[in-house]
Formats: structure tokens, sequence, C-alpha cells
């Protein structure tokens, strides 16, 4: 029997075993990957289009003609496409990212056919309606003016044009007056150019049938393959800047710096290291400051990697008296992570977290399809994340230390305030 009052023994699992996709292609030699999973009865079809903000040449094209898609074809209105989706019971979402785009549809495997002859319809005869334009241009400048409100927008708005150069694609941001000139035009130019597919993924139940009626049905779409627009980048100066806003009794903080490649060999010790300084409840920098000072009520430390750049950022939000004080111990726990070993408690704490929860994102054939997604399209390799885990589970404290110093020195980190 039993004996509840004794706790289970404590093991270790580092494993990182992700299904292994089928790979089927469409003309052109553009990829197809299968995910097969899961006893439910539906599936997910991903297309990768080359449509993020580093293509444009008019600022909003790319989030604009991504938003429209579903807005109006040549023989249906926005409503009959949504009413169409609904009665299938399927979900169509598409969303502009810095380097691509995805047009992402759910379906119940019964209802596939339809639901992709509805989704290539779109991405083959989209017509931008003037009205529906206007709507969506409404929405999104008033969505700025409340954003432009905000100490958070203001400040993130201020350290990725710092870092990147108000002209790239990554530091710029989309203002009214670029909203207001863009035109059905523009927007339908950048849809006949980038909106054709890079990757293909399907995940689910998929079954035999629904596999070559994706290869079928897809392979009609636009198969253009231009070269990626080219942007210089700016040097980055690790300085401090400041944004006011009138009024605010608040200061937005965004501390960071530019950061390594996912293919760099010291990309597991740096995102490592990010963990234990500010990437999850029981960092460093939510016991200081939140938890010890109780300037904040959450401080965080992200890694943001792109497909040609990255960058990581600490952000909170604090009482404008509070302001310098806050920033200081920012500074401070990037000194010690440089200067200090990691005790051996907080470094096999941190560790099993960070492992812990990435082993967690795999509960269903769709989070398995999205790692796979970003190891092909940002070239990881197939065993990015079983070597990621393996190289943190062996990370000692001095290790740490040395990247620490490569890496988090706080005289390499700007500092942007909003308030």
């Amino acid at each position: 029997m039993l004996d509840r009052r004794i706790a289970p023994a404590f093991t270790s699992n580092f494993a990182f075993d992700l299904i292994k996709p089928e790979v089927a292609s469409l003309p052109n030699d553009i990829p197809v990957y299968f995910v097969h999973g899961g006893d439910q009865n539906v599936l997910k079809v991903e297309i990768v289009v080359p449509a993020g903000r580093w293509n444009e040449t008019t600022f909003g094209d790319s989030y604009f003609s991504t938003k429209l898609l579903a807005k109006g074809t040549s023989s249906k209105t926005s409503f009959e496409i949504a009413s169409a989706f609904d009665r299938l019971g399927a979900h169509f979402d598409a969303n502009a990212g810095p380097d691509y785009a995805m047009i992402t549809l759910y379906s119940l495997t019964r209802n596939l056919a339809p639901s992709l002859d509805l989704v290539t319809e779109l991405l083959e005869d989209p017509v931008f309606p003037e009205r529906e334009i206007v709507q969506l241009k409404s929405a999104y400048l008033q969505n700025l003016k409340v954003n432009k409100e905000k100490t958070s927008f203001l400040a993130s708005q201020l350290f990725r044009k710092s870092l990147f150069g108000e002209h790239h694609p990554y530091g710029r941001e989309l203002d009214t007056a670029d909203v207001e000139v863009l035109g059905s035009n523009d927007i339908g130019s950048f849809h006949r150019q980038w909106f054709s597919p890079v990757i293909v993924l399907a995940s689910g139940k998929i079954g035999e049938d629904n596999r070559q009626r994706i290869i079928k049905s897809l392979s009609g779409l636009n198969i253009r393959r231009l070269a990626d627009v080219h942007h210089d980048t700016v040097p980055f100066n690790p300085e401090k800047k400041h944004v006011d806003k009138a009024g605010s009794i608040q200061t937005s903080l965004r501390i960071g710096r530019k950061a390594i490649d996912r293919t760099h060999a010291d990309f597991p010790s740096f995102v490592f290291l990010n963990h234990i300084l500010g990437g999850y409840f029981g960092s460093r920098l939510m016991k200081n400051i939140r938890e010890d000072k109780g300037l904040t009520y959450g401080i965080h430390s992200s890694v943001h990697a792109m497909k040609r750049d990255s960058y990581v950022v600490i952000g909170t939000d604090v009482n404008k008296a509070n302001t310098v004080l806050a920033g200081s111990e920012i500074k401070k726990e990037l000194r010690r992570i440089c200067d200090e070993e990691v005790p051996a408690q907080e470094l096999e704490t941190a560790r099993h977290h960070f492992i812990g929860s990435l082993q967690a994102e795999l509960s269903t054939p769709f989070a398995h399809a999205a790692k796979i997604r970003n190891s092909i399209l940002y070239n990881l390799g197939s065993d990015h994340y079983a070597r990621l885990i393996d190289t943190i589970s062996r990370t000692t404290s001095k290790d740490l230390v040395i990247k620490a110093n490569q890496y988090f020195r706080p005289d390499t980190f700007l500092e942007v305030s909003a308030g």
C-alpha cells in the first residue's frame, strides 16, 4: 500500500523529445512539415510568409496587409468570410512580426477542405476594401492615442529606437502620419510581393486524406521568392535617456543591450543568466526590487531574439520618487551577477525551473510544431532545444561568472526611462 506520509523520490529529467515531423514539399521546394499527434479531431495549419516589418517599403505595409486579409475578396465580404469560418467551426488568424507574418488556421479534421479553400482564397484574392482600411486605421490610431498616454509604451518605444535606430525595422514605430498616408495601393503591392510561403506546418490529428489535401490546396499559392530588403545597422551606444510625461505619477524603466544570436555557442549560458537575473518569479530582480524593497509590483528581464539581431531588456514600472533607487538596485544586481558565483541552491532552483518550464511547453502537437518552426526559420538545427537543456544542465557557477562579465556588465547597458 502507498504510504502517503512519505514524499516520492526526486528525479531529474532533462529530456526534450520533439515529435519528428514528416516532410513533404510544395512547388519550388517549399517544405511542408507534418507534426502528427493528439487524440482530438482538430488540426492546425500555419503558413509562414516573409511579410514582416523587415521587408516593408512603406511603414505599415506589414501590419495592415496582414490584418486586412480576412476583410474581403472579390466574391466575399468580411461578414461573409467570418460567418463561413464560424459555420465550419474553424478559426483564422493572421499576425505580422519583425521578420515574418504568420497565417494560421485551426480546423476540425472533417471540415479542413472547405476551411482551407477559404484560406487560400484570402491569400490569392484579397481586395483590401477602402471601407475596411478606414475602419482599421481608425481603430489603430485610437489605440495608439491611448498607448501614448502610458509610460510603459513610451519607454519601450524609445528603448527599441535607441537600440536599433529610428528607421530600422526592429526600432521604428508606426506613427500617426505613417498610418494616414498608407493607401490600398501600398498594401496591395506589398501583398503581391511578399505573401509567398517560406514554410508550411500542419500539426494535430491530420490523417492521410488531409495530408494530401493540404499539399494540393497550397500548391497553387504564389511561390515568388524575392531577396529580403537590406537595412543598415546603427552603432549601439550604452547611454541614458529619458522622455518626460507630464502629470505621470510613475516612471517606466527599460534597461538593456543588444544580445547574441541563438546560434551562438554562448547562447545557453546567456539565457540562463537572464533567467537567474529576472526571468521568473523567484529571480534576483523580483526578490530585491519587489519583495525586499517594495518598489514595484513586478520586474522582468527577457531576451528577444529575431532573425537578424536580438536584445535583452529589464523592464519595470515604479513610483516616480523611486526612479533613481530602482535604477541603482538594478545596476547592483547586474554587478553582483558579474562579480559573485551563483550559490549552489539558487543555481539548482533556477536550473530546474528553466528546464521544467521549457519541457512543460510540449503539452500538445501544436506546441511541438511551434518549436520545430523556430528551429527551421532561425537555422537552429533540429536538436537545438535538446542541446540548450543539455548545456544548461552542465553549466557551473564558475562558467556563469565568466559569461556574465562578457554580456551583463552594467556599463554596457542602455538605460531608458519615461515618466
